[in-house]
């Protein structure tokens, strides 16, 4: 009997102790000590009830499931852990074995179940079973109004969710999840700068009401643990709130704000985050890791449930870099998500007529356009392509032609309309009448368009003999760097330096090599801030053509332009160790050998060669 009660005693110990550790919010040591507890005292309902609830206060459904069952099988009388089951295997996905948990839900003077109940069938997307269980409920019910929103959304009805929501946050009182709610019906409205206000606003909150989330810091380069994925985590909204203002400022083209805003949101170790999280993740940083980002995206296929658009973008990254094989694999092995999430479309759109006089209908058509058009825009691309590869640029204007009645005023299409005259060498008056624009759209910020347009627009004045707009351009970006490198001196700034270098590759082309490879080397001047991988694709162009031609007899060349190329070559060797030389295919199977991939090892390759084709090393 002594035994037994110091025994009682110790578990009534660790049963207080975990009481602390919940308390102050350290669920993990709790759950280490419950456990531990259990593994003694297998049908302790104190313990098994804990350790239930910090499981689900951590987010880990499935075993908080695991928990409350056994409780309604020990203590089946208690209603509370009939509702805590169903909840955790709604949480976990697992919705028929919820489905099946709320059917012993008896409680008369609750709607509980039916909520469940409807939120099931939501996620299981029956809609319709979803609205006939929301039917059964009161309309006095204080969350009657957010189960309609949320049917209203998936219905597209994006204004009356809107309203739904907002009525319901009146009736509940201030919620974030309500909040981003409203938020995400102001984003597929596309009013961003709404949207923007209930995103601010549950940040703000989020920050002020609990500090211990480490809102920002990652961002400002502070190194902290993880926060866990908590249910504070979950009621602040703020994960949610961090993806939706980077898919604003992805939407916007602010790729930066984006990745700020992603970095912003309190820190999770990887395993931890949630599939948005890290399929927005894998987006934003695929110029900068794409072998990660394919990794994440096939990985999120896999799980249930991933984002809808998962599936799409996987596909399209796979084109993008063409690994066509990759994504016929990915079509064939999911046929089931190709019929779901890639249902046919009709890629010409239509204007709605008889709608002048009713404004609202007028807005829902331009609407419904603006996104056909978004769809309609990467597919003519994609054709258009396979005739660019080809070099057949004819064939690619003829395509633009007819699209032009549609696309005429989208800014995707004027770039690549201009792109295609000015490959064509005789079409550069045309190419600077949709270059203009583009350029002139941004002339306070000009650093703001691609250094390959400048490039572009300047050689097409060059070609048109109106050299003075060429310089006058020209200047104009070097007041720009010149003030970027005053407020930052460490940033390196391209635009110039590819102008210069596009410049020096057209008279290269034209074989006046003195000057064209004069104006090469000195676009990279100083090497530490211009040479890269892409200033240094172009520069080698020019030498390996030089060469050739040398090596032809074709052109020679004075001593002094000799010895100024070996110069160059050396200081390309000096500063080019840390540059690769090409930037391989994520996916590629055969790597070049790391110390052949550098500017370094390329430019004493191509120092050897002028030695060779002008008899130095003889």
């Amino acid at each position: 009997h002594i035994a037994f009660f110091q025994c009682n005693i110790k578990a009534s110990l660790l049963i207080s102790l975990s009481f602390s550790k919940i308390k102050d919010c350290h669920y993990g040591e709790a759950i280490h000590i419950l456990s531990n507890e259990l593994q003694k005292h297998t049908k302790s309902r104190a313990a098994l009830s804990l350790l239930g609830y910090c499981y689900y206060h951590i987010q880990d459904f499935p075993n908080a499931a695991e928990c409350y069952e056994q409780l309604t099988q020990l203590h089946p009388e208690v209603e509370e852990y009939k509702l805590y089951y169903a909840q955790s295997l709604y949480k976990a996905c697992a919705y028929p074995e919820a489905t099946k948990a709320t059917f012993v839900l008896d409680n008369p003077n609750s709607h509980t179940k039916v909520h469940l109940q409807a939120a099931i069938k939501y996620s299981e997307e029956e809609y319709s079973a979803a609205k006939t269980l929301v039917d059964q409920l009161p309309q006095d019910d204080p969350d009657y109004d957010v189960d309609v929103g949320c049917l209203l959304y998936q219905e597209e009805e994006y204004e009356e969710a809107c309203k739904k929501f907002m009525s319901a946050m009146q009736v509940l009182g201030y919620q974030p999840e309500l909040s981003y709610n409203i938020a995400l019906c102001h984003y597929s409205l596309k009013n961003y700068t709404q949207a923007h206000k209930y995103i601010r606003e549950i940040i703000e909150r989020g920050v002020r009401d609990h500090p211990e989330l480490s809102v920002g810091m990652t961002t400002e380069g502070i190194d902290v643990r993880s926060v866990g994925n908590t249910l504070v985590l979950h009621e602040t909204a703020l994960v949610e709130a961090f993806n939706l203002k980077a898919a604003i400022e992805y939407q916007l083209r602010n790729l930066e704000g984006a990745q700020e805003a992603l970095t912003d949101m309190p820190p999770r170790s990887e395993e931890e985050l949630d599939p948005v999280t890290l399929h927005n993740q894998a987006l934003m940083n695929m110029d900068k890791k794409p072998s990660e980002g394919f990794e994440k995206l096939a990985f999120l296929l896999q799980q249930v449930p991933f984002p809808p658009v998962t599936f799409g973008n996987l596909l399209l990254l796979y084109c993008k870099y063409e690994y066509f094989d990759l994504a016929a694999d990915v079509l064939a092995e999911n046929a089931h998500l190709t019929y779901k999430f890639l249902s046919p479309v009709s890629y010409t759109p239509h204007f709605t007529l008889g709608l002048a006089r009713d404004e609202d209908c007028v807005k829902k058509a331009l609407q419904e356009y603006d996104q056909m058009l978004e769809k309609y825009i990467p597919v003519l691309m994609a054709q258009a392509k396979i005739y660019w590869n080809r070099e057949n640029y004819h064939m690619v204007e003829k395509i633009f032609r007819k699209s032009v009645e549609i696309c005429s005023e989208h800014d995707t299409w004027k770039l690549n309309v201009a792109h295609v005259l000015f490959m064509q060498e005789n079409k550069y008056k045309e190419a600077i009448g949709f270059y203009e624009p583009i350029v002139r759209k941004h002339y306070d910020n000009i650093l703001n368009v691609s250094a390959v347009v400048l490039a572009n627009l300047c050689v097409s004045y060059i070609m048109t003999s109106q050299n003075e707009e060429a310089e006058e351009l020209m200047r104009k970006i070097e007041k720009e760097e010149e003030q970027i490198s005053y407020d930052d001196p460490d940033k390196k700034v391209f635009h110039l330096c590819i102008v210069n270098l596009v410049i020096g590759t057209l008279y290269c082309a034209k074989g006046n090599y003195e000057f064209g490879i004069s104006r090469v080397i000195k676009s990279l001047e100083p090497y530490n801030k211009k040479l890269g991988t892409d200033t240094w694709f172009y520069a080698k162009r020019c030498f390996l053509s030089l060469l050739e031609n040398m090596a032809k007899h074709m052109i020679m060349l004075r001593d002094a332009v000799v010895l100024e190329c070996i110069q160059f070559l050396e200081h390309c060797e000096m500063y080019g160790r840390d540059e690769p030389a090409i930037i391989e295919q994520p996916l590629e199977e055969d790597r070049i050998h790391i110390g052949k991939n550098t500017v370094t090892y390329e430019a004493r390759l191509l120092k050897t060669l002028f030695y060779e084709v002008i008899g130095w090393n003889q």
